[in-house]
């Protein structure tokens, strides 16, 4: 019988990730024992991303795999992100767990940080999507059937924000956004589709303008940026 890898996935809630856990869950040598997400203390909401925990609980609920969370102060410097990280995959790793799933596609920078962590810490990395052309990505996340809306954009998107992601959308952006947002341009919160048990219902709150007075950080998703810019802009629109 083939020993399956202990894993945990580090769980935004939105499609990249739900797209990753998809592959993930068809692995048969991949055993997910939590889902893991950031969440603002402050806010109690998903960091970067904006969302609610009510919500984030919901998704795990129809997902069907245990919730993690780890909570963290409004935009940590990074050793206070590294130091909070390590403590928790510290118990991970006590617990068994050898790996850890993200739903990058092709940040170089943020791999080798995110593996170089890991190794401190005796675990690896997988990267169900890694390389993978971004077009391709979400052409597939639609073709699946998944669902998705775009709850955080950078100032400049702010029409898309709020507006749930079809193939004519991703067609509308302009040129220079990735069609996945891998940049950092959007984030957004998958409701429905495969991994899902049940559709996650929501309805539309008040759009929401927050400035930034960001470090050169590495990881976007935790609210550290890989931006060289002081200060960035975000809509976010409140589901509720």
């Amino acid at each position: 019988m083939q020993i399956k890898k202990q894993c945990i996935f580090n769980w935004s809630g939105g499609k990249d990730s739900t797209l990753a856990l998809h592959y993930a869950l068809l692995d048969k040598s991949i055993e997910i024992k939590y889902l893991v997400t950031t969440v603002t203390e402050k806010y109690n909401r998903v960091s970067m991303h904006g969302v609610r925990e009510s919500l984030l609980i919901k998704q795990a609920e129809s997902i069907g795999i245990p919730l993690y969370q780890i909570r963290l102060p409004e935009m940590p410097d990074m050793k206070t992100y590294d130091d909070v990280m390590k403590i928790h995959m510290n118990r991970f790793k006590s617990e068994g767990i050898t790996h850890s799933i993200f739903g990058d596609i092709f940040l170089e920078d943020l791999r080798k940080y995110r593996e170089e962590k890991l190794v401190e810490v005796g675990m690896k990395a997988l990267f169900p999507l890694w390389n993978r052309n971004t077009t391709e990505i979400i052409d597939d996340f639609l073709q699946l059937e998944y669902k998705t809306i775009i709850v955080c954009c950078q100032q400049n998107l702010k029409a898309f924000c709020g507006q749930v992601i079809t193939k004519e959308l991703i067609d509308s952006l302009p040129a220079e956004i990735d069609s996945c947002g891998e940049n950092g341009e959007f984030h957004t919160f998958a409701f429905d589709g495969p991994v899902f048990k049940n559709k996650i219902s929501f309805s539309l709150g008040e759009l929401v303008f927050r400035t930034y007075n960001q470090p050169a950080n590495i990881n976007q998703d935790d609210n550290l940026s890989t931006s060289k810019s002081d200060t960035l802009g975000f809509w976010y629109i409140d589901l509720e």
